[in-house]
């Protein structure tokens, strides 16, 4: 765990999801960029002041936040508690078919996106809590539980389903088969330079009109998104490896330690090192 005098940090990656805790003892600034992932931020003290495409939200204590992927916010306060659960796609959608809420491929959305007065939701999210700073025997076992008990019910209370044919779960998740060659390749070559016409090349477009599509379905720009598969998978090998800094640099085609520790910072709020010693569970024995 990562202690300071002015930030208590935890996180836990898996495949499915990852959850970040943080008690900010000053001036606190979360941001969530337009991404793949689903995500929850709970405050559990403190006030929050968010805004979500140009929409302004007061999140107080014990009140949460809901978004869908590809939707951004950012929020500031100071003195603040909270944890932030992103969940991949492709764990929403089984999950959502395994409790029969849907039976095949569907967008999945919210109806509402600031939550208040849910008490059962507040007690998930301070249970969450509690296991991640405890750090007792079975943990993972019991958080992964506590998470499919928070996601299980906001999709009961919260979340709205629309068929679509033009999604579908590949290996990279669940994504727009207009781009799913795109986005394919984007994965296999993250160690690499990728130029916007070889992109577009792997969906059969143009650059332009490319460019265009993939922002209409992602809220990203091609390179925004191949930036935020980069810092993905760095925080995977970080989480899963022994890897050194510069090694994983290499790994998501940063040319430079620095230049990638820079990125890093930006899009997480850790350095590499720092994210290390955040981590719970293997991730905490590492430096």
């Amino acid at each position: 765990m990562k202690t300071s005098a002015r930030h208590t940090e935890r996180i836990l990656l898996t495949g499915q999801f990852t959850l970040l805790y943080r008690q900010a003892r000053a001036r606190a600034q979360w941001t969530s960029e337009s991404q793949n992932d689903y995500k929850a931020l709970f405050v559990l003290g403190g006030k929050f002041d968010c805004s979500i495409e140009n929409e302004n939200y007061e999140l107080n204590n014990r009140s949460a936040l809901l978004l869908a992927p590809h939707e951004a916010a950012t929020a500031a306060g100071k003195d603040v508690e909270y944890l932030v659960l992103a969940l991949a796609p492709s764990f929403v959608l089984d999950t959502s078919i395994e409790v029969r809420l849907i039976r095949s491929e569907a967008l999945i959305f919210f109806h509402t996106k600031r939550i208040e007065r849910d008490e059962k939701l507040a007690r998930l999210a301070s249970d969450l809590k509690a296991e991640l700073i405890e750090a007792e025997a079975g943990q993972e076992v019991v958080t992964k539980a506590l998470v499919a008990q928070t996601l299980v019910h906001i999709l009961r209370r919260y979340a709205n389903f629309r068929r679509s044919d033009e999604l579908e779960l590949s290996r990279v998740g669940l994504v727009d088969r207009r781009i799913r060659r795109a986005v394919e390749l984007m994965h296999t070559h993250l160690d690499c330079e990728l130029p916007l016409e070889e992109i577009a090349a792997a969906a059969y477009l143009s650059p332009f009109h490319f460019a265009r599509l993939f922002k209409k379905l992602t809220g990203a720009s091609p390179h925004a998104y191949l930036a935020h598969l980069r810092q993905t998978r760095a925080q995977t090998l970080l989480a899963e490896t022994d890897l050194s800094v510069t090694d994983i640099s290499q790994r998501v085609g940063y040319g430079s330690s620095s230049h990638f520790t820079k990125a890093f910072r930006q899009a997480t709020g850790f350095t590499p090192r720092g994210f290390r010693q955040a981590l719970v569970g293997r991730g905490n024995a590492r430096s």
